[in-house]
């Protein structure tokens, strides 16, 4: 198989991948012709069929794999994979997990750790709040455990949510420690819920997209408002807590212009969007010169969500 990642302008073949989206269209000359996202664990390519009367061109529907023929061409500095030919591929001509990207690291080693953390939080309205969805809800941790943290910004894989809100979470260990006076057990439990509604913002693969909550809403308001209705049914939690704990959901983009409602006003909301902001960086920058030799030093260009021109760090 080759990976989406390793196709370059001139490559011809045959290859599987996931439909991931086709659309309809009308070219300037009146013909029509459709509009694929092609996708494999490495990335997405777009796609074109120009002749779709064609006898080589069969049936398929978004989420098919499916087994195109054709080759590869550049239009607007972005590669494209001119389509001749397309049928469904059959069963035992493709694995899933080409297809599907998921982390790195062992689920349930991540799971493990997260719960460590989970157990640390010594406050019971905390600790109710956080064993009603990581303990007592196996749906919801079925589906956080697997879900992404992203369509493709970072974290956009299977295991990605876990991965991230782990690292958010263990960065915000470290500041407790560094920092004292800060709510430990707030900012712990904010940093475990900090996503949660990216759940609901995003579906499952293999479409990774968003859902009409995410559209509408967001996941910073779907988390939020998640929260607010689980903590109605834990007794005695503080309504001070509760103010506190929803702000720093509200609050964890850290400005306004990154789509949080609030900026950070409290200690431990400052903490979080910096423990937040740290992790989706660094990811963001490993995942984009992953695949650059560590002796090419070259400048990769300007990325847009690190507002800079990046490449490798040199070996000593």
């Amino acid at each position: 198989m080759k990976y989406i990642n390793t196709l370059k302008e001139g490559d011809r073949g045959t290859e599987t991948y996931l439909c991931k989206k086709k659309s309809q269209g009308i070219s300037k000359t009146g013909k029509a012709f459709e509009s694929l996202t092609l996708c494999d664990k490495t990335g997405t390519i777009d796609a074109k069929i120009w002749d779709v009367d064609s006898e080589g061109i069969s049936d398929y529907d978004e989420l098919d794999f499916i087994t195109v023929t054709g080759d590869i061409t550049s239009w607007n500095g972005a590669l494209q994979f001119n389509i001749k030919r397309l049928r469904k591929a059959n069963p035992g001509e493709f694995e899933i997990s080409d297809y599907i990207p998921a982390s790195k690291k062992d689920v349930g080693e991540m799971w493990a750790s997260l719960t460590k953390l989970i157990q640390s939080v010594k406050v019971p309205y905390f600790k109710a709040l956080l064993n009603k969805f990581f303990v007592e809800d196996k749906e919801f941790i079925e589906q956080f455990k697997s879900h992404s943290a992203a369509k493709s910004v970072h974290h956009g894989f299977t295991g990605g949510l876990l991965e991230h809100t782990l690292s958010v979470a263990t960065n915000c260990d470290y500041f407790s420690q560094q920092y004292p006076f800060l709510d430990r057990d707030l900012l712990i439990t904010a940093a475990i819920f900090h996503d949660l509604g990216k759940v609901k913002e995003l579906s499952e693969f293999p479409r990774n997209d968003y859902t009409d909550e995410g559209q509408l809403l967001g996941h910073i308001y779907v988390g939020a408002n998640m929260l607010d209705r689980a903590i109605d049914d834990i007794e005695g939690f503080p309504e001070v807590k509760r103010k506190e704990l929803i702000h720093c959901i509200l609050s964890h983009h850290g400005e306004l212009e990154f789509g949080s409602p609030k900026k950070p006003a409290i200690a431990e909301a400052i903490a979080l969007s910096f423990a937040d902001n740290i992790d989706a960086k660094l990811e963001t920058i490993y995942e984009a010169l992953e695949n650059v030799e560590e002796n090419n030093l070259t400048w990769q260009g300007f990325n847009r969500l690190l507002d800079s021109n990046i490449r490798r760090t040199g070996k000593n």
